[in-house]
């Protein structure tokens, strides 16, 4: 059915006249004579009885007048939520986080969020392996994954770089030391994150390479209970930078992780060639060249 038809025919049945009709749709008089026709033709039926000034409604035109209002007003309430969606005031997103890196997403929430407060954010808060499943099962439209990620199957974009650095207990013996080596943690033991973290395996295979088998604590899934094993001297652990800007220096003995580097790095990624919501398009945007260091400026080059 021709909606346009269906418009013309409404004003006509408001306004009693093709005159009025053609000026409020912008439209010539002829070609409102011509959709009512068509409609007329469509349907079976007259729906106007026409004079030389004014049309009136038969009985087939109050039957077709009521539904072509409820008709009209589902395709504005369509069009509305369309442009919704267009304009990203409405919807949610279903975006993965890791538990490292807090400080940094709840600010990007907070600028997503000012820009977008109709969108809902459905969090999911896991270990990178367990995000890119999610991805993978359509579970999530996006997600923050350890990098390097895999390009082939995953678009990108990074928003964190650092590095990993030592946290042990403010009274211990790594209290004024400034670096330290992989291979002198060979008598320390290890606070690690569960296997469902990239971080773990990055420091599993470095203490190989170093030529020990680390001493294993515990492991968890959350940043602060670990932070509280350190600082009561269960162990020590290995954190990014951005991580334990803000630990009280008091408590906790914070070293450069040295030989080797233990580059660190953040990115949101989403299928190729996924069919994104406008929301999951918006976030894009947002975190678009956006890029954390510990020093606030451009990731390190070596």
């Amino acid at each position: 059915m021709d909606f346009r038809a269906l418009r013309v025919f409404v004003t006509l049945a408001r306004t009693s006249s093709f005159t009025a009709t053609a000026d409020k749709l912008h439209m010539t008089q002829p070609t409102v004579s011509k959709l009512v026709r068509q409609l007329e033709e469509k349907l079976g039926h007259s729906l106007f009885q026409r004079s030389t000034r004014r049309v009136h409604l038969t009985s087939a035109g109050l039957i077709a007048l009521e539904h072509a209002e409820a008709i009209l007003a589902q395709i504005r309430r369509m069009e509305r939520q369309l442009q919704d969606m267009n304009e990203v005031t409405t919807g949610e997103l279903r975006l993965g986080v890791v538990p490292l890196g807090p400080r940094f997403f709840v600010s990007l929430i907070s600028t997503f969020k000012q820009r977008y407060p109709g969108v809902e954010l459905k969090l999911v808060e896991d270990g990178s392996r367990v995000i890119e499943a999610k991805l993978i099962d359509g579970e999530l439209e996006i997600g923050a994954m350890v990098a390097p990620i895999d390009k082939q199957r995953f678009d990108s974009c990074m928003v964190i770089h650092d590095r990993l650095a030592l946290v042990a207990p403010a009274r211990s013996r790594w209290s004024r030391v400034p670096e330290v080596r992989m291979r002198d943690l060979e008598d320390e033991t290890l606070i690690l994150f569960t296997n469902a973290f990239v971080l773990n395996q990055r420091i599993m295979d470095a203490c190989h390479q170093a030529g020990f088998k680390p001493h294993i604590a515990g492991r968890s899934t959350q940043t602060s209970l670990i932070l509280e094993m350190v600082r009561m001297g269960v162990g020590v652990v290995l954190l990014p930078r951005t991580e334990i800007q803000q630990l009280d220096r008091s408590e906790f003995a914070v070293c450069a992780l040295v030989d080797p580097v233990l580059e660190w790095s953040i990115e949101f990624g989403w299928l190729k060639d996924a069919c994104l919501s406008p929301a999951a398009k918006k976030w894009i945007e947002t975190i678009d060249n956006v890029c954390i260091t510990p020093e606030g400026g451009i990731p390190p080059e070596d």
